[in-house]
């Protein structure tokens, strides 16, 4: 994921929390906002109440590698929010889930749906 797909600067993650949509399963939340920037932008939030930064780390590397692989619609910013679950689930269920999240809000792209 290159630098200017990802969400960084507060103001924007603020924005994203205040005026997107959001959905969620038991192991991720999806805010998603409409941006007027012709491409994605991904921001990531995992907590202290999941645990050390080790495993924080570990599930945010999960996190991004699965929206990497992921295709979506252009044009919106997406936060993803591990909820304590994500911990203790394994790379795969993760990338189902946000998958999941991705098809209920419409944002894979070419419309393709995930079961």
């Amino acid at each position: 994921m290159r630098g200017e797909q990802r969400l960084t600067r507060e103001g924007d993650f603020g924005a994203v929390y205040r005026g997107g949509r959001s959905w969620s399963n038991d192991l991720v939340a999806l805010r998603a906002l409409p941006n007027d920037l012709g491409m994605s932008r991904y921001g990531f939030a995992v907590g202290k109440r999941l645990g050390k930064a080790v495993l924080r780390n570990r599930v945010r590397r999960q996190l991004r590698e699965g929206v990497r692989l992921t295709p979506t619609k252009e044009g919106w910013d997406m936060i993803f929010i591990a909820r304590p679950a994500a911990v203790e689930a394994d790379y795969h269920s993760l990338k189902r889930a946000i998958e999941q999240l991705l098809s209920r809000a419409q944002l894979l792209a070419n419309g393709r749906k995930e079961g």
